[in-house]
């Protein structure tokens, strides 16, 4: 009927008009809100579980990877270890085609990365937006390679710039043992240069001799080389997976290069000191966990540490030499509640009834200064990923690990994390300021036999950047 036409197209404009200036979050919401129908929630769409168990082996994945559509062929043929996570197989892929992690990228099973019949694993900028919930996914970061592909045939799909819409299908084609000291990435063999960059999507030969000088060119050498450079080199290493994949991220910024550089430092140098600096640099850590051994520290009605007990503490704790007062109340030493208050959320120490009493880590730790050193380095980094103080911590160590004996570099941290786009909620920049309220602060400043002054509070001592580097290399 004219009537219902004419009653569609006023409802259509409206509609139109209300969203017209809403944000992303809003339009979210509203399409929650409009999944309610006749009292009935229309649920998403439930995407397979495609991944498998992962190998109970490390082993070494042949590997084809095709540009799809390529006219002639554009391929690789690869050695990756199988428990690469998808988030390094993302980075070797870059590497391989020569392109820069300027867009987005997604991997799929069972169908294309934009089907509703595949399995995806997200990018952390989907993941941080919210594509994980609202699309099914997984972060990428979590999944392994082992996970996707296990016999020769099987295919992996992955999707990068999701305007020029580079389809990459993986392929695998033999599976081999891993051999002692081999590369966690090396390239076999390929055929023909790649498009660049924002080059249109083109793949047949004529798009692609537009934009490539000789699109007949592929040096295997120059792509080893490339898969040895240090952003690669750090796979192998036994960095923490989460830092490898900032400094993917970061790998193309200002502050790519230098950080890569640190990152095979952190690789290559020692994760704990000798016994004799080991227990003279946890020398605060271990008063506190001393004076807790025989019915824990008793604390004031308020909360805090009684007042020969701050004045005792104040002697042997880094941060609070010639610190301003007499020292005998804590709630006025604010460096000693701070570094207290660290011990506490590192789990060794609690409150009870009116004392700090020793966790059963604390004991145990407070026993050997070797555990008490592998329990800090093993709690040192949040464990949720992807908020601010995760990356904060990670990108804060990776930087101590490789300033022994100098101030933490608050600049260049924070410079990382600008790149990596954090800003306060009202937008304001970073400032370094942040940094100093992390837990992992009070930690580091505080690790060391030698005194800060009131100049040098912040200075790293070499245990303290030898702590930084054995909490990035924990195994997780």
């Amino acid at each position: 009927m004219p009537g219902n036409d004419d009653a569609q197209a006023e409802l259509h404009r409206k509609f139109e008009a209300a969203i017209s200036g809403m944000e992303l979050s809003d339009l979210r919401q509203l399409t929650g809100d409009l999944s309610l129908v006749d009292g009935r929630i229309a649920h998403h769409r439930t995407r397979p579980e495609l991944r498998r168990p992962p190998r109970d082996d490390v082993a070494t994945y042949r590997i084809r990877v095709d540009l799809d559509h390529a006219e002639p062929p554009i391929w690789r043929r690869l050695d990756l270890r199988s428990d690469l996570s998808l988030d390094v197989v993302h980075q070797v892929l870059q590497v391989a085609f020569d392109w820069t992690d300027s867009h987005l990228h997604r991997f799929s099973l069972g169908g294309h990365p934009f089907d509703r019949t595949s399995q995806l694993f997200l990018c952390s900028y989907d993941v941080e937006n919210g594509e994980d919930e609202d699309d099914g996914g997984i972060p990428a970061g979590d999944v392994r390679l082992d996970e996707t592909l296990q016999e020769p045939g099987d295919v992996l799909h992955y999707l990068y710039d999701y305007g020029d819409n580079w389809d990459v299908t993986i392929q695998l084609e033999k599976v081999l043992p891993a051999e002692p000291g081999a590369p966690a990435a090396s390239a076999i063999d390929g055929r023909r240069a790649a498009p660049p960059e924002d080059s249109g999507g083109g793949t047949d030969l004529a798009s692609v001799a537009m934009v490539v000088d000789d699109p007949a060119h592929f040096d295997l050498d120059q792509l080893n080389r490339a898969l040895r450079g240090p952003h690669l080199v750090i796979l192998e290493s036994g960095i923490d997976q989460r830092l490898v994949d900032l400094v993917g991220r970061l790998r193309h910024t200002p502050v790519g290069d230098d950080l890569a550089e640190r990152m095979v430092m952190l690789g290559s140098q020692p994760t704990e000191p000798d016994h004799d600096e080991l227990v003279a640099s946890l020398a605060a850590h271990r008063w506190f966990l001393d004076r807790a051994v025989d019915g824990g520290i008793e604390l004031t009605s308020a909360g805090y540490l009684k007042p020969p007990d701050v004045e005792a503490a104040s002697a042997v704790v880094p941060t609070m030499r010639d610190w301003i007062g007499k020292n005998n109340r804590e709630i006025n030493t604010v460096p000693l509640l701070q570094f207290r208050e660290s011990l506490q959320s590192m789990g060794l120490l609690r409150k009870y009834k009116g004392a700090l009493l020793l966790t059963r880590a604390g004991a145990a730790a407070q026993r050997d200064p070797s555990i008490l050193w592998r329990h800090l380095a093993e709690r040192l980094i949040p464990a949720k990923a992807g908020d601010f103080e995760t990356a904060a911590t990670l990108l804060l160590l990776a930087y101590a690990g490789t300033s022994p004996d100098a101030t933490i570099p608050r600049g260049p941290v924070t410079a990382a994390l600008s790149e990596l786009g954090w800003r306060h909620r009202d937008g304001r920049a970073l400032d370094g300021r942040e940094l100093s309220r992390l837990g992992v602060f009070d930690i580091l400043v505080n690790v060391g036999d030698r005194r800060a002054t009131p100049d040098d509070r912040g200075r790293l001592s070499p245990a303290a950047a030898t702590l930084a580097r054995a909490a990035l290399r924990t195994a997780r």
